[in-house]
């Protein structure tokens, strides 16, 4: 059974930064691709970043390009969203996501295994 189980929300001021962790476990996670998106109150879950694990290849969304940065470990099972100049737009709960053969990849319905999720909140 997939968990991806993330840490490493919290409250932070505009232009801070945050790093998002994603614990993956019960499966090989080598095809898949791994997202990160976030719902804002009132708001559609939106994408934000993604990576293919067996490439290393990145996506992002234009809104996070240039200061969010995906990563993974392979060791740990682990992908990380690093987050810089945070701004209070950024504020919503972030969820990772994997799935298998995802074809398009910031297509939140591609993603078939998602996290519990973690706040973020950017004061301004």
């Amino acid at each position: 059974q997939v968990q991806l189980v993330e840490s490493g929300g919290g409250l932070v001021q505009a232009g801070d930064s945050l790093r998002l962790s994603c614990a993956a476990s019960g499966r090989t996670f080598s095809y898949y691709a791994m997202g990160w998106f976030r719902q804002a109150p009132g708001k559609e879950r939106e994408f934000v970043a993604a990576i293919r694990w067996s490439s290393g290849s990145t996506y992002y969304a234009d809104s996070v390009k240039g200061r969010f940065t995906i990563s993974r470990e392979n060791a740990k099972n682990t992908v990380y969203l690093q987050m810089n100049n945070l701004k209070p737009e950024d504020t919503a709960v972030y969820y990772c996501a994997a799935g298998l053969g995802v074809a398009n990849i910031a297509r939140r319905h591609e993603y078939g295994y998602w996290g519990q999720g973690t706040q973020v909140t950017v004061s301004s």
